[in-house]
């Protein structure tokens, strides 16, 4: 009987410690802001700090309300070194006057080869046999590529914001007209993002259907706008 007396009093103090440890652990589980309410409740919304979206604003929850610039991309592959400095000087004169912050944008998306899948297939329609089976097999091989996502194109984009507040969407507006005109002056396309294609950024930047991996790799370095000059970089 008295070897049973110290088993007894370990499993004793061992349930009793357990108990208080569920206790504690009960009254101890966090709550979040929200009321109590989980993080999956949780709206679209809420997890991306987007209250609306409507004409060219998209409204945050903090009281923000920005405007999205797109800039196209040029190539300049074919650009002299005189034209290329050119550029620089031009892009550096119009955008030094800039007293406001704005953020860049630089996101991937598949590229859209619909068009070219399209002419394919009514060529495919006029053309002989063996130039049908060519078509085939490079519509095939087109649409492969379409359907996968390795082909994507980089695209640019500016946001810029305000304070929502009374009259705060006509100084926006305005501010984004002419950030735009900045670059279009030096031959570079740029336009104001509408509704629906900011809910195609917010799709790219959030949406991971949308998205596509890439080499994350970087190195912590100063960017610089370099331009020949007499004969050196």
């Amino acid at each position: 009987m008295e070897g049973l007396i110290f088993p007894i009093i370990m499993l004793a103090v061992t349930l009793l410690g357990g108990g208080l440890l569920l206790i504690v652990l009960k009254h101890s589980k966090p709550k979040n802001k929200g009321g109590g309410e989980s993080l999956a409740m949780q709206t679209a919304q809420e997890f991306i700090n987007v209250r609306d979206i409507q004409d060219r604003y998209l409204y945050t929850t903090d009281g923000l309300m920005l405007t999205f610039v797109r800039i196209h991309s040029i190539s300049i592959d074919l650009y002299s070194k005189a034209e290329k400095n050119s550029l620089i000087r031009q892009l550096t004169a119009e955008l030094s006057d800039i007293q406001y912050p704005f953020k860049f944008l630089a996101v991937s998306r598949p590229v859209d080869i619909s068009p070219v899948i399209t002419d394919m297939q009514s060529m495919l329609k006029e053309a002989d046999d063996r130039r049908k089976e060519l078509l085939r097999q490079e519509i095939l091989q087109m649409s492969g590529f379409a359907l996968s996502g390795e082909i994507v194109e980089r695209q640019f984009y500016v946001s810029l914001w305000e304070r929502a507040e009374e009259g705060a969407e006509k100084e926006l507006s305005k501010r984004a007209v002419l950030f735009s005109e900045k670059f279009s002056g030096c031959g570079i396309p740029c336009d104001v993002l509408g509704e629906k294609e900011i809910v195609r950024l917010l799709n790219l930047v959030h949406n991971p259907s949308y998205t596509h991996l890439e080499d994350t790799e970087f190195s912590a370095a100063i960017p610089t706008l370099e331009y020949e000059r007499q004969g050196s970089i």
